[in-house]
């Protein structure tokens, strides 16, 4: 049945109808809304969300140790928030401000390892040992004596003489002169075969438990100094030092992988920049219990870098493990090193290399550590953990070497070079004794150290010169040795030997009248090079003491070897 409308009826259903839809999208739209209420709006959203669905990404995969302890992960861990303490140094680089305080000159750089107090007890037991054998005929050996002594073996290397025989050195026609000015042959030949570290008498008692009781109190003095010197950089190395030796010691070792084969081992840990030796353990072989000590590589490493924060490790597979990785962040110390293929902490996943390609790397991860398998050759792949690095970034090299890799190479040098560089000038001498090798080696290293710290605190010394190192050598030695040839009483028969005592004490003793030479001889120096001389030194940057204002007047003299003149 229809129904019939005026026009003001009709508009007024018509306006009640449209206010009802209004309403009814009002509450649609309000229903939206409290669905995705706590939802902020993303435009990258919808992207993101489309290309997952067209390439869905794949998890990463997951490995499991050896020992089922660790599991590692292909994909490198995010790091969110602030990153751990680490590689922040708090300590300066360098020489210590003790040493630049106390680094006069070349004598006293080299005197900041060989304390007082090491020289004492060399001199009290080597004067004991010669009273014993000579009674009261041994003439007591003083500091002057020692001095020199240790100058002639300082310069018996600098002129890279190592392997030759003493003889040959004092020798009147071709031996150097400095060595007849200095002492005879004899009284060198008595103090190498007299001197002593410790009382002989009271060794057997300490070397029950102590395998090094007859140089000790020597080398924990010595190796107490290293550290207090000099700040190592960012990066430290540690490795094994084989000091040549194949005579009677009961922890001489044999190491095929050294060009030496025999010797005396020794755990260093140096800057690898510098290779400056800031700690050293000597390896005694087993205890005396005679059992083998386990995870020697992660006590060796901890003990050598005691003391150090902030600084990246570089080592060999020798040392490296994860337990060692662990230990050292908790002193913010990171490492970088190879790593043994039979660690049980390594994936099975990572040590396959056939069917890969070469130069291809493999990467293994936990929230601390890095673990990547690289092939450089055909199925042979290198195994590297670090806890410096958290990502595996590939650098853009032919071979595509990684980062790590890169920075190890850099850096796991350093004992290998001070190897090297204190082989080239070692004063290491002929004997039967094992005390003296480590003997020897002390003065070796600490001739080394001393002229990393002088040049780095005098960095315009000699700033032309190629072979400054034998230079700073033939400095210490011609000014260790110059006290006892002033007050040597007893002039050489050789004529050049004698020429260079004479200089020596006319020069100390300028005001008193000079003895009587040959007016032939060609040794003789004049007025002019006396005043050349001064200036010479004066102007390398080195203080002048009274003791070693003579050492360019006789540099023609010792390095020239000048012959007598014709009779």
């Amino acid at each position: 049945m229809s129904v019939r409308y005026n026009a003001e009826e009709a508009l007024e259903v018509i306006f009640s109808h449209v206010q009802q839809d209004n309403s009814d999208s009002e509450e649609e739209v309000e229903d939206v809304s409290e669905e995705e209420d706590g939802e902020e709006y993303n435009p990258e959203q919808d992207e993101s969300s489309s290309e997952e669905e067209e390439n869905p990404e794949a998890e990463s995969e997951t490995f499991l140790s050896k020992n089922g302890k660790i599991t590692w992960s292909s994909a490198a861990y995010d790091q969110h928030g602030r990153h751990a303490e680490h590689n922040i140094i708090k300590m300066t680089p360098g020489p210590t401000r003790y040493a630049v305080s106390h680094a006069h000159d070349i004598v006293s750089t080299f005197y900041l390892f060989i304390t007082p107090a090491i020289e004492k007890i060399i001199l009290e037991m080597t004067n004991l040992e010669g009273f014993r054998k000579y009674g009261d005929s041994w003439k007591k050996m003083d500091e002057i004596d020692l001095q020199a002594y240790l100058g002639l073996l300082i310069l018996a290397g600098a002129y890279r003489s190592r392997g030759e025989a003493a003889a040959s050195l004092w020798d009147a026609e071709n031996g150097r002169p400095i060595f007849r000015a200095t002492m005879p042959l004899k009284v060198f030949h008595t103090y190498s075969r007299l001197i002593r570290f410790d009382d002989r008498e009271s060794r057997p008692a300490r070397r029950v438990t102590d395998k090094l009781a007859a140089i000790r109190e020597v080398w924990d003095k010595w190796v107490e100094r290293l550290p207090y010197l000099y700040n190592p950089g960012p990066d430290v190395t540690v490795d094994e030092q084989l000091v040549p030796f194949r005579g009677r010691c009961p922890f001489r070792q044999y190491m095929p992988s050294k060009p030496a084969k025999y010797g005396i081992k020794s755990w260093v840990a140096c800057d690898a920049k510098s290779s400056y030796a800031w700690k050293m353990q000597v390896y005694t072989g087993k205890s005396t219990s005679g059992c083998p000590e386990k995870n020697q590589g992660m006590r060796v490493a901890l003990d050598v870098t005691e003391g150090l924060r902030g600084h990246n490790v570089t080592c060999d597979n020798f040392f490296t493990s994860y337990e060692l990785g662990q230990q050292l962040l908790k002193r913010k110390i990171t490492m970088v090193g190879t790593v043994r293929k039979n660690k049980p902490e390594l994936p099975p996943a990572l040590l396959a290399s056939k069917e890969r390609e070469v130069f291809s790397s493999k990467f293994a991860f936990t929230p601390t550590t890095t673990l990547v398998s690289y092939l450089p050759k055909k199925n042979k792949n290198v195994v590297l953990l670090s806890k410096l690095h958290k990502d595996g970034d590939i650098s853009d090299r032919e071979d595509r070497k990684l980062v790590i890799i890169l920075e190890y190479n850099h850096n796991k040098g350093g004992v290998d070079n001070l190897d090297k560089v204190i082989g080239t000038y070692s004063y290491r001498r002929m004997t039967a004794r094992w005390p003296p090798v480590i003997f020897h080696n002390i003065i070796d290293v600490s001739s080394y150290n001393a002229f990393v710290i002088w040049r780095e605190i005098n960095p315009t010394w000699l700033p032309h010169k190629h072979n400054i190192r034998r230079v700073f050598l033939e400095h210490l030695g011609k000014a260790l040795v110059t006290p006892l040839i002033q007050r040597r009483k007893h002039i050489p028969r050789t004529e050049t030997s004698a020429a260079v005592v004479k200089t020596i004490q006319s020069a100390a003793a300028p005001d008193q009248p000079e003895r009587s030479t040959s007016a032939t001889s060609p040794a003789r120096a004049t007025e002019e090079e006396l005043s050349d001389s001064d200036s010479d030194v004066q102007s390398e940057g080195t203080p002048i003491k009274k003791s070693q204002k003579v050492l360019k007047i006789v540099k023609k003299l010792i390095f020239n070897q000048i012959a007598p003149a014709p009779g």
